[in-house]
């Protein structure tokens, strides 16, 4: 029991980061900023930008708000498996671009993020909240 509390409590701080860095700091710019304010190596088109923001910050999103809402729990780890795949093309984009380092982090934060999915889908699973709970809550 103490090994899935620590677990958890782990898990929930590394969801917390990378729901952060994933929405706030990836996301939102490619969202609100002008294309040539996001200094890209390639460039690529402005709707396909746009929509990686979109991807971006809802999976920050699905990081986050199934677990805390207990409603729908299992899709956090698929949120962070859509992470995992958002972070393997950010990872070949930057390795085609010629950024290794960039790609490193990228990779990185895949691993990351393959943690977080494995961990709430194996480790310490957020439980869905009864339907009585949900009713007493909503009184």
């Amino acid at each position: 029991m103490r090994l899935s509390i620590n677990s958890s409590v782990v898990l929930w701080v590394v969801q917390g980061f990378l729901a952060l860095f994933i929405g706030v700091a990836s996301g939102l710019p490619k969202l609100i900023l002008p294309l040539d304010m996001l200094a890209m190596p390639l460039p690529l088109p402005e709707l396909f930008v746009r929509s990686i923001g979109v991807a971006e910050v809802l999976g920050a999103l699905g990081l986050i708000l199934p677990s805390v809402f207990r409603i729908r729990p299992m899709l956090t780890p698929l949120a962070a498996f859509g992470v995992v795949l958002l972070t393997i093309c950010a990872t070949v984009y930057q390795l085609i671009a010629g950024q290794p380092e960039s790609a490193i982090f990228a990779s990185v934060m895949g691993l990351i993020a393959a943690s977080v999915a494995y961990g709430r889908w194996r480790i310490a699973p957020i439980r869905q909240a009864s339907s009585q709970s949900l009713v007493e809550a909503a009184v």
